[in-house]
């Protein structure tokens, strides 16, 4: 029901117990008392649905025929295609007698894939205040650069800004990948604390998925630290830390650049030997509010190498083995109580960013081995073989002596048996 419907309830309900009067009801409600007497009778007779609309789920009685609507298209399509609807609004009236709004041609168009929606020009934007203390919020973008200036690879660099003042957090990887934006956080949390949110951009690493909505990898791993993940809609929207990556891109590039350094190992080592503290001595400034500190220690509960990882579900088949990446893993038999491969049951398979693999149902790690193909099912046992050959009794068998002991009395008794038929050569 709507907000509308939901208020003529709440009235009926008093009018049906004799509280408010069916006049008084009509002024409540906005209507005359005639309509509130039909809403009771309505009530009365229907219950809570008597009171909805009587349209709801049927078509508008304002809505275009589809003949005319497909004939609009297909004037569109031959005459006016790629005019905007306005223009081709006025057009189709003036010049082919069909008068349709540009709303509703709109909104055809874009139903037939005919109109895309244009890029508006930028609005005004204001800059936004800080944060008003350390670990409110924290900004983290990767930075795709030619680092070394041709004296290595092209690398990115991943940076974390602290937005209240401007604190900077770095190092080098090959690429903005989801283990190089594990690692990189991890390594911050360890260093800081576990921020109260972090503002990234909508890479897919970050973003959930459109369908469904499913977070991803590292928004389950931020939902689980309870870290807040915002989406940037623009890079202004993160502008500290983009204009962080200016500032790098030309002193860290000269700082390299003076030392010889050409490989990402020895990048690193710069940024962890000073290079970041003296960064951070001549732009931090100071927050708002200078002692509150919201960062969230690491406790040893929160281990960050079981959350900062993949991790996905998995079912064990009938024979306890589960499927990862190409590999089969045993689980051990001392888990048969659980009873895994029971349907709608689901292991956790943990993969470590050093490469170490971890199976968990619940709160329980289970013991594994890997192996090489899956256990050989139990052959059923074979049934015996039964000769269906001719059996002839030997010699010796009672069956011919008991005929030659018959043949024996006969010839004593005076008659013989009939001669058998000579058998023929042919």
């Amino acid at each position: 029901m709507s907000v509308s419907e939901r208020k003529r309830l709440s009235v009926m309900v008093q009018v049906v117990d004799g509280a408010v009067s069916v006049a008084a009801a009509a002024r409540l409600l906005g209507i005359s008392e005639r309509q509130g007497w039909r809403l009771k009778r309505r009530y009365v007779a229907e219950g809570d649905g008597g009171l909805v609309h009587r349209l709801r789920g049927k078509p508008s009685n304002r809505k275009t025929d589809e003949a005319s609507r497909l004939a609009v298209l297909g004037l569109y399509r031959a005459k006016y295609a790629g005019w905007g609807p306005t223009l081709a609004c006025e057009y189709l009236l003036k010049e082919d007698e069909r008068e349709v709004s540009h709303d509703t041609l709109l909104r055809w168009l874009r139903e037939e894939g005919l109109f895309e929606r244009r890029r508006r020009r930028c609005g005004h934007r204001a800059r936004r205040p800080r944060r008003e203390r350390l670990g409110e919020l924290v900004q983290m973008d990767g930075s795709w650069h030619d680092w070394l200036e041709g004296r290595g690879p092209w690398c990115c660099l991943m940076v974390l800004v602290d937005d209240a003042t401007g604190r900077t957090f770095a190092r080098f990887y090959d690429r903005e990948t989801l283990d190089a934006a594990f690692d990189v956080f991890g390594r911050y949390a360890r260093a800081y604390g576990l921020p109260r949110a972090l503002y990234v951009d909508k890479a897919g690493i970050y973003r959930p998925d459109p369908e469904d909505e499913a977070p991803t990898q590292f928004g389950r791993a931020m939902r689980a630290l309870d870290v807040e993940l915002i989406l940037a809609n623009s890079p202004q929207a993160k502008g500290r830390v983009e204009r962080k990556n200016g500032v790098l891109q030309d002193r860290l590039v000269k700082e390299m650049r003076l030392r010889g350094i050409g490989d990402m190992a020895s990048a690193n080592r710069l940024l962890e030997s000073g290079f970041l503290d003296g960064l951070n001595e001549k732009f931090v400034v100071e927050a708002k509010h200078k002692r509150s500190d919201l960062h969230r220690p690491v406790t040893q509960q929160t281990k960050l190498d079981e959350v900062l990882c993949v991790q996905e579900e998995r079912a064990v088949a009938r024979d306890w083995c589960v499927q990862w990446r190409g590999r089969l893993l045993q689980v051990d038999e001392r888990h048969e109580a659980l009873d895994l491969p029971r349907p709608g049951r689901r292991v956790s398979v943990i993969e470590k960013l050093e490469g170490s693999l971890l199976l968990r149902y619940g709160q329980e790690n289970l013991t594994w081995r890997e192996v090489s193909r899956r256990p050989a099912k139990a052959k059923a046992a074979r049934k015996p073989i039964v000769n269906n050959k001719r059996w002839k009794p030997p010699a010796n068998h009672p069956f011919r002596r008991s005929l030659g002991d018959a043949l024996r009395r006969s010839s004593r008794e005076g008659y013989a048996p009939a001669a058998r038929p000579a058998e023929s050569n042919e």
